[in-house]
């Protein structure tokens, strides 16, 4: 490093930016060849839904009734705003894909929207899932984290 003392205190700053440029360069060079450092971290598991074979708690009783309604409409494929009591709007949200396989397979699901709202208003985290098969519902307070059946 002495070698380079000298030279630096009378370089113009621009040969300074120049040396330091290729001396990290150097640096950076000697470390990929050194190979890696740290050990890559695993990635987590991706959560899994716990699924209840019943639905007990207060807001089961909500979900029944969205669960009507949606059934009077002849449970609507389509996404998008629909009219429902009080004047109120509540959303159909189409086709839930069962990606992560939290409820049974082979089956065709829709998801649903349990609290009505002014139309456009922001969407909560409750739905319902209908398979249109067989007319079973599964409830869920949380965004899909955790499904209930009804």
């Amino acid at each position: 490093m002495t070698t380079f003392a000298t030279p630096l205190r009378t370089a113009g700053a621009r040969t300074r930016r120049i040396l330091g440029a290729f001396a990290l360069l150097t640096a950076m060079v000697a470390t990929a060849l050194a190979g890696p450092a740290v050990v890559s971290p695993k990635l987590a598991e991706p959560a899994q839904a716990a699924v209840y074979s019943s639905c007990t708690m207060t807001r089961c009783a909500d979900a029944r009734t969205a669960r009507s309604g949606w059934a009077a409409k002849g449970f609507p494929t389509t996404r998008g705003w629909y009219t429902w009591s009080g004047g109120l709007y509540n959303f159909a949200g189409g086709r839930f894909f069962n990606y992560e396989g939290q409820l049974p397979t082979n089956a065709t699901y829709y998801e649903y929207d349990v609290y009505p709202r002014a139309y456009g208003a922001s969407r909560d985290a409750y739905r319902i899932v209908v398979n249109k098969s067989t007319g079973a519902t599964w409830f869920s307070p949380d965004h899909y984290a955790n499904f209930y059946r009804l």
